[in-house]
């Protein structure tokens, strides 16, 4: 589908997606353990002791986390038994990265709504970050764990509306049939600003790297991503990846016929002739299972 204007470069001030941030600020704002991780890790002079004494303050956290990072996710021969070990092992950015992700579902998981299923929500996140992270190492990104972020948190604009505007929504959702492309272009249409505006949005008031938030906000439409062009079409084809699975569909059931936009294989460099579709989606399936499991666990 054809990329429509930039409108996730315009100033969202004064109209109605910030009065819907504002709206459901307090519940997804994020928790004290993430901006004091963040804190610690902008100083630049923090130890791993002191960002794992931090995380464990929270048992459960600490506990979702050792088991993520023992688990097919990260595959070590080795089992680590502290948050220090793992800070070391797999590095202060990567386990942020995964304190953002059990945090991020615990708190957007707080906008009820009566549209979809919010596990069914979560899965097609989890795949298309899982699959995100894939392309990220196969286009030697660094730090490929924050394109695991960026894919799991793609939608998140989509909770916001659906608590807020539940029957413009509704009638959204019948419109595109699935096709999250389609439901994109209705958003503009309807609203003047999408869901992955919201997202961006989002991100920002979580204080969350500006590569991530354009991740997030351009994944319609990467190539007018000011910065971050690779990174939003990764994202962009990793959820079209995702869309063609049987386990992380957006609507649970397979869409085969919806293309990923041209213009991101030349801003990740690989050729679409070559490119093994089935192979990725395969590997992203062989670590969902575990990690879902692991992120979506209530308690």
């Amino acid at each position: 589908m054809p990329q429509s204007e930039p409108h996730a470069t315009r100033d969202l001030a004064g109209d109605l997606a910030t009065s819907l941030l504002e709206d459901v600020s307090y519940l997804v704002s994020p928790p004290d353990v993430c901006v004091k991780v963040f804190e610690l890790i902008e100083s630049n002079d923090a130890a791993a002791q002191d960002i794992g004494a931090v995380i464990s303050r929270d048992p459960s956290l600490t506990a979702r986390l050792l088991r993520l990072v023992n688990s097919a996710f990260y595959n070590f021969s080795r089992r680590i038994d502290t948050v220090s070990r793992a800070i070391t092992v797999v590095g202060v950015r990567e386990l942020y990265s995964l304190v953002i992700a059990v945090s991020a579902i615990k708190s957007f998981s707080n906008l009820p709504n009566s549209l979809v299923n919010i596990d069914t929500f979560w899965r097609h996140g989890i795949y298309t970050g899982l699959i995100a992270r894939a392309l990220a190492k196969r286009c030697h990104v660094l730090h490929p764990e924050r394109m695991f972020i960026a894919g799991m948190l793609h939608d998140i604009g989509s909770l916001v509306l659906y608590n807020r505007m539940p029957e413009i929504c509704a009638d959204l959702l019948l419109v595109c049939d699935g096709d999250e492309g389609i439901l994109h272009q209705a958003e503009l249409a309807e609203l003047g600003f999408s869901h992955a505006d919201l997202g961006g949005a989002l991100l920002n008031t979580w204080m969350l790297p500006e590569t991530l938030q354009e991740a997030v906000g351009y994944h319609h439409m990467p190539s007018y991503a000011m910065n971050s062009e690779l990174e939003a079409s990764i994202v962009h084809l990793a959820e079209n990846l995702a869309n063609r699975s049987q386990i992380g569909a957006f609507c649970e059931t397979p869409s085969l016929t919806a293309a990923a936009d041209a213009s991101v294989w030349t801003a990740i460099g690989l050729e679409e002739s070559s490119f093994d579709h089935d192979a990725v989606i395969g590997e992203a399936g062989l670590q969902f299972t575990e990690t879902a499991g692991l992120l979506l666990a209530r308690a």
